[in-house]
């Protein structure tokens, strides 16, 4: 078998893994995401490092919930310097800075991506959100998480203190094929696990709103004709309201 095709059937192994093991989390999940937007709150992501991408993942896309909010701190994502973005993903009291230029409620949800969850950010900010009576949801990776110490002082990690844990199924360390000649594993699988637990817990958010008589804004894909009319309408109403748009 090459190494292609090693990294194609790990990731349907861990496909078929997350559907036998997540189905309860991601339906626990999909009802706090569907409770916030019923009462009109935002479904607000984060994540730092490459996880930023799972905090993007969700905004903005053709077929995409529109009250999506992403927290998108440049300290802490790549484009301005990924050595330092690693460096403040472990700072202690930045969450709270962070969360502070945000108009959070407790009609608002947070849903946070770490596949490590030890750092301080990451912990911090489960804790910011609390103090605004946000329920969280984490997207982590347990067999790494729980390999491994906390950079936090409390001790704790990002599965330990959310509301629901969603398991990307990754191995420890993220990349899943090794390579001898180099004695290191190459190909991540959180990102790919990642981005299809956050849809699957948005396709049970909109079929429990529908269930009680709600219907949810959707985007639809600018690149259909009809695209730019739908988001249009969406976008006047949100524009406003949601920064990043």
């Amino acid at each position: 078998m090459s190494k292609i095709q090693q990294y194609i059937q790990n990731i349907q192994v861990l496909i078929q893994r997350a559907h036998d093991t997540q189905l309860a989390s991601i339906n626990q999940a999909g009802t706090i995401v569907a409770n916030t937007v019923m009462r009109n709150g935002f479904v607000y992501t984060f994540g730092t490092g490459h996880s930023h991408m799972m905090a993007e993942e969700l905004f903005y896309r053709a077929g995409g919930l529109a009250r999506i909010y992403p927290i998108l701190e440049d300290a802490l994502m790549l484009h301005n310097g990924a050595i330092k973005s690693t460096e403040m993903e472990r700072l202690g009291g930045y969450a709270e800075l962070i969360l502070q230029r945000y108009e959070c409620t407790d009609r608002d949800c947070l849903i946070i991506a770490s596949n490590s969850g030890r750092n301080a950010v990451t912990v911090e900010m489960v804790h910011a959100a609390r103090q605004r009576g946000m329920p969280v949801i984490a997207l982590t990776n347990l067999k790494h998480s729980k390999a491994q110490e906390s950079r936090h002082v409390s001790g704790k990690k990002l599965y330990e203190i959310a509301d629901v844990v969603l398991d990307n199924q990754g191995c420890l360390g993220d990349a899943s094929v090794l390579i001898p000649e180099i004695e290191r594993s190459i190909a991540a699988t959180s990102t790919s696990l990642g981005a299809m637990l956050l849809h699957a817990v948005i396709i049970s958010a909109v079929e429990q709103m529908l269930a009680k008589g709600h219907v949810p804004e959707v985007f639809s894909s600018s690149n259909l004709d009809e695209g730019d009319a739908i988001n249009n309408e969406i976008l006047a109403r949100y524009r406003a309201h949601v920064k990043p748009l």
